[in-house]
């Protein structure tokens, strides 16, 4: 598939899929979306989209399909089904699933759109909200080499960092491996700087010294928990997201769950589960995750 303008179906407009679809806008594409919501529809409307009563709708004629979904359940209620999108589309048709789920959902929609000519990648994105208004999000794919292929410069105007990890759901377990070890580092990072407080020391000086150390991470380099300390971070803005901790423990759970089914041991993966679903039930869902900081002071 070349750069040219194709006819781009965009299904599940938050706060990814909305600016994510907007970069397609802006990359010349013809694109059709369709939300639940009606706010979040009228937004894309106004910066050149085409809008759709349903995901059927959109998907009319279309050269690829994106969506951009809560959970499985939801992936495979778009996709499979006697109203599935998989009975309409064309075979040759690309379907880029950027939906966070669980693995094996994600293998069986794939192996449904390979039995029907359709070329499926499960693409989970890394790199929140700023990254997909920028266009720079982080693409890991699984699927065939052949249904990358096609799918790469579709993803190449949304993303910067865009990895083929595997077959269909690999993409989704490299998705998970990612987050888990995100949320390790961001409890270890504000632990550390908590210590460095109760001990007196200024958490910019420390947070600099860790930097400069054997304790850099991107959590310090980016993103740091503590107020105050990074005026682009959350942290300094009442922690508004950014990654809401929901989404973690969303992430969290699938990861945790994968576990479970190929025995992998996952000791600080669980902890840090624990952590965020006790810090979501505090009430801190809508908030971001790097507001576990608060949690250990």
């Amino acid at each position: 598939m070349s750069n040219d303008t194709l006819n781009i179906a965009f299904i599940g407009l938050g706060n990814m899929g909305g600016p994510m679809a907007q970069n397609l806008v802006s990359a010349g594409h013809k694109v059709t979306v369709f939300d639940l919501a009606p706010a979040a529809v009228a937004a894309l409307v106004d910066v050149g989209a085409a809008s759709a009563d349903s995901a059927l709708e959109a998907s009319n004629n279309a050269d690829c399909v994106i969506s951009m979904l809560p959970a499985g359940k939801h992936v495979a209620g778009v996709y499979l089904g006697e109203g599935g999108l998989l009975n309409s589309l064309a075979a040759g048709t690309v379907v880029i699933d950027s939906s966070t789920i669980d693995a094996e959902t994600a293998r069986e929609v794939g192996a449904a759109a390979a039995a029907k000519g359709v070329h499926m990648i499960d693409a989970p994105v890394s790199g929140g909200v700023a990254a997909a208004q920028a266009g720079t999000l982080s693409f890991m794919c699984g699927g065939s080499a052949e249904a990358f292929q096609k799918a790469l410069p579709i993803l190449q105007g949304m993303g910067k960092n865009i990895f083929h990890a595997g077959d269909a759901g690999a993409g989704q377990v490299a998705k998970m491996c990612n987050n888990m070890l995100l949320s390790v580092i961001m409890i270890g990072t504000s632990e550390a700087l908590q210590l460095g407080l109760k001990g007196g020391l200024d958490p910019s000086t420390l947070s600099d010294i860790m930097q400069a150390s054997t304790g850099r991470n991107w959590t310090l380099e980016l993103y740091n928990p503590c107020p105050g300390v990074m005026d682009t971070a959350p942290a300094s803005n009442d922690y508004k997201p950014g990654f809401m901790v929901d989404l973690m423990c969303k992430d969290l759970h699938l990861a945790i769950g994968n576990a479970e089914q190929v025995n992998a041991s996952t000791p600080l993966g669980r902890m840090a589960k624990q952590l965020f679903d006790a810090h979501a039930a505090e009430g801190n869902g809508q908030k971001d995750f790097s507001s576990i900081f608060t949690t250990l002071e």
